[in-house]
């Protein structure tokens, strides 16, 4: 089963993503910013990331260089799903080593096509 990192400091953002995922049959690891979520990454097998952008203490695109930073993550998919749509973040997004961005609020059913498209 294919485990994937879902960050979000908002509780039912993470609850919404991790009940998609599950149905969808991945292992969810839920983190509440990108701190919890740089430490829990270092415990667990992960195969994807799927992080919010706007969090304290880490927010995605920080999480997503320091990701980058270690040989464990340089190749794995990391996806930053926010309600940040501005072109210039994007950019951002992809400078700091994001596979892919996708706006909340998110449709599961395209969360998931996009998922199975970059997971290896």
């Amino acid at each position: 089963m294919q485990s994937i990192l879902a960050v979000d400091d908002s509780a039912s953002m993470r609850k919404m993503v991790s009940f998609t995922l599950t149905g969808a049959g991945f292992h969810v690891v839920e983190a509440v910013d990108g701190q919890d979520a740089l430490e829990k990454a270092q415990s667990h097998h992960i195969d994807l990331v799927l992080t919010d952008q706007n969090m304290p203490r880490l927010d995605g695109l920080g999480l997503t260089k320091k990701l980058r930073e270690s040989a464990k993550f340089k190749a794995t998919p990391i996806l930053i799903l926010t309600t940040e749509s501005s072109d210039q973040m994007k950019q951002a997004g992809r400078a700091a080593g994001a596979t892919g961005w996708l706006v909340k609020p998110f449709d599961p059913g395209r969360l998931i096509e996009v998922i199975q498209k970059v997971i290896r």
